[in-house]
């Protein structure tokens, strides 16, 4: 299938309701309001194209970037390549769902997600960590050192209330992973979501929401899932 084809399958899929709910989530003009879940059948005929993800995220709409992630084809992806895809990422529902998650999936994760926590920059920031979260929910504990997954720890008690809307989710996304799917900081984890308490997270035009790590966590000890990993990052 080629750009043309795929857009226009695309479009064909696309519900005004699915698109206000993207547009209030922070997604603009263009898109279609394609549910994830109708792309599946498209996927599946063109499996992993990296050459089509590269157009497909590139023409700038939602859904086309989104579907990019799906059948990108993560190895042959470079570092140059992540920093165009975070560089377009304009809203989270990108940076987290569609770049972090397909970075989680190469051998250059960690060394590119350092780099996008140290930015400075709210939605690298979030992509950095909320790609730690797909690591750590999905790799054995071993591909991980305790001590550098510690320090993040560490960084997040202390920077997690002054960090920006999106870095704030992220983090505490971060503590409630390293809680549920990473056993040899399960402990530290708990500490750690209880220090940091509460998070208040303001988002424009929308009620502020508040997120708490330690409760998230002692849902999953209730249900005994803690060690749980996913078989895959992507679905």
């Amino acid at each position: 299938m080629d750009l043309e084809t795929v857009m226009q399958e695309l479009e064909a899929l696309g519900t005004e309701r699915t698109k206000k709910t993207y547009i209030s989530n922070g997604a603009h003009e263009p898109l279609f309001g394609v549910p994830t879940g109708k792309m599946k059948p498209i996927a599946k005929k063109i499996k992993k194209n990296q050459p089509l993800a590269e157009e497909l995220y590139a023409t700038g709409n939602y859904d086309a970037m989104y579907f990019a992630g799906v059948i990108a084809n993560p190895i042959e992806m470079t570092v140059a390549d992540f920093e165009r895809w975070i560089k377009d990422a304009y809203f989270y529902m990108l940076s987290d769902y569609v770049v972090a998650v397909t970075l989680a999936e190469t051998d250059i994760a960690q060394e590119v997600a350092d780099k996008w926590i140290a930015s400075g920059e709210e939605l690298r920031m979030s992509a950095g960590w909320s790609c730690y979260c797909w690591l750590l929910g999905n790799r054995p504990d071993s591909e991980f050192t305790s001590e550098k997954i510690e320090s993040m720890l560490h960084q997040v008690e202390k920077t997690i209330h002054d960090s920006p809307a999106r870095t704030k989710s992220s983090m505490n996304n971060f503590v409630y992973t390293v809680g549920t799917s990473y056993l040899p900081l399960h402990e530290k984890a708990v500490e750690t979501a209880k220090a940091v308490g509460s998070v208040e997270i303001k988002r424009d035009n929308k009620k502020s929401s508040v997120v708490n790590a330690f409760d998230t966590i002692q849902k999953e000890i209730d249900k005994g899932r803690i060690g749980f990993k996913r078989k895959y990052v992507r679905c």
